[in-house]
């Protein structure tokens, strides 16, 4: 199937899409721009990027697990700066890899560099089958939950109203990220400011009830690192935590090709971006255990709500409004970051063809963004999400480390590599560790739904062999293809991109 046959007829002569083409034979725009996916991700846009992904509905309603498994109010503290530190040598191997191999994709394209298509394949099948529609489908049913709870209360959400609200949310998100890569980054950058300001509405009171010179509120500190309570044992799993709430920080990966001087910027988006969302972390949970006690705490079900009805009153029914808008951030976000790696995966040919095509007006990756849609839909109103998550939820770090590893591995098989920016060799060795103790701690906690989740990765050996590996597919199947591709390419008005 020829690859242009949607584009402009004759040289500087419009095409039926809108589309021409210049004398040097390339594809433009009606407003004469080369058809294709500029850099417009500047430093301050890929921060939003990262802090809006990370911070999601978790600090607002459950930080009681980290203290739950530390023992102490004292050590979950610590928890919560050790996954801060932890987190940012995984962010700072990130940057080196994305300075160095300046693709758009991140996990993806960085297993596919070190260890090979079959590898990075399996990888985006268990992206594409079950992970990422099932954890976009539970950020939006938190965002479905949160933006109604204003309406309905003090009674419950009906479950059909979040569903629908719900749905209406990620169809919103896949409209803005199909119309614009412009709006989609300014968006995301307010929705950025709503969750510090949302984090802030917490910190200060909580901040001033501490430091109050007349009645500082310190008696939940008092024996804060009491060892009583603290086992071993626990401090695993108050890691595994932890490390999850601050997951997130590799997204701007995922768009390297759109980020203007990545040399420079990648490295200190992530930098500035980990430092204030460790300080935001930390200082939210000093506020919590200012205003609350530990058992109040352990008992809460959204512990920011049950702290703004403790010490605001009336004016806590703005608090689900910003955890709603935090969860919308981490979707537009995860969603815009996302769609590139489908992009590209189709552009090394994991994935249909047209999936790597180009809005002709509206220069995004229209296909791309599209793609995750019908099976989240389908999550939310069918699929036992949760379930699949636990599956999956070990996967996560497994690749992730196999990223880091090929990080070393490529220290060694590609010394004369360009790295503009690189890293101690201790960061990733211990980045690296920390996530295979993790995957070990799946295997050990929860052996029958991390075995059914890598069971679930591994289908993706034999759909490798059968649609990506061998040359000579079946004419049906090929037939198949080429009109899925063509027919998508109509309806969608997307052609490939010029280089």
């Amino acid at each position: 199937m020829s690859n242009r046959y949607a584009a402009a007829g004759k040289d500087g002569q419009l095409s039926g899409d809108g589309t021409q083409s210049d004398p040097g034979g390339e594809l433009l725009d009606k407003d004469g721009r080369k058809v294709g996916l500029g850099k417009k991700v500047t430093l301050l846009r890929g921060i939003s990027i990262i802090i809006g992904i990370i911070i999601g509905a978790g600090i607002f309603i459950s930080p009681k697990g980290i203290l739950k498994h530390s023992g102490s109010i004292g050590m979950s503290l610590v928890v919560w700066i050790g996954c801060g530190v932890l987190s940012l040598f995984g962010a700072l191997s990130y940057a080196e890899l994305g300075t160095c191999i300046k693709k758009s994709g991140g996990h993806y394209t960085y297993i596919l560099e070190a260890f090979g298509p079959q590898m990075a394949f399996i990888r985006l099948w268990a992206e594409l089958i079950a992970i990422r529609p099932a954890a976009m489908a539970v950020i939006s049913l938190a965002f479905g939950q949160y933006i109604l709870e204003p309406l309905f209360m003090p009674c419950a959400v009906p479950p059909m109203a979040v569903k629908l609200a719900t749905a209406i949310g990620i169809t919103s998100v896949m409209y803005l990220n199909s119309m614009s890569v412009t709006w989609t980054a300014r968006i995301q950058i307010v929705l950025t400011f709503c969750k510090l300001l949302a984090m802030g509405v917490i910190i200060v009171p909580g901040m001033y009830q501490l430091f109050n010179v007349f009645a500082g509120e310190t008696k939940n500190f008092e024996n804060a690192f009491d060892m009583n309570n603290v086992k071993l044992s626990g401090m695993p799993l108050a890691f595994y935590s932890g490390m999850y709430a601050y997951a997130g920080w590799f997204y701007l990966n995922f768009v390297t090709e759109e980020v203007d001087n990545p040399e420079r910027t990648v490295p200190l988006a992530i930098c500035i971006s980990m430092a204030i969302v460790t300080c935001c972390y930390v200082l939210t949970n000093v506020a919590y255990y200012t205003v609350m006690s530990a058992e109040e705490i352990l008992a809460s079900e959204a512990v920011a709500v049950t702290f703004a009805e403790k010490l605001m009153g009336n004016f806590s029914v703005v608090v689900p409004l910003f955890v709603a808008l935090s969860c919308f951030g981490s979707m537009n976000g995860s969603l815009f970051a996302l769609s590139r790696m489908f992009y590209v995966a189709s552009r090394e040919g994991h994935l249909p063809e047209v999936f790597s095509m180009i809005h002709v007006h509206k220069h995004t990756p229209l296909a791309a963004v599209l793609i995750l849609y019908p099976m989240t839909m389908l999550q939310v109103f069918v699929g036992d999400i949760y379930s699949l998550l636990n599956f999956m939820s070990f996967l996560r770090w497994l690749f992730i480390g196999v990223v880091v590893l090929g990080l070393i591995y490529l220290r060694y098989t590609k010394p004369d590599l360009p790295r503009p920016f690189k890293v101690p060799l201790f960061i990733p060795v211990v980045f690296c560790l920390t996530c295979f103790f993790m995957v070990f701690l799946s295997l050990y906690s929860d052996p029958v739904n991390t075995g059914i989740g890598f069971a679930i990765s591994l289908t993706g050996i034999p759909a490798y062999y059968i649609f990506i590996y061998f040359n000579h597919r079946p004419k049906w199947l090929q037939r198949a293809l080429d009109c899925f591709n063509r027919t998508l390419q109509i309806l969608l008005v997307v052609v490939p991109a010029e280089q």
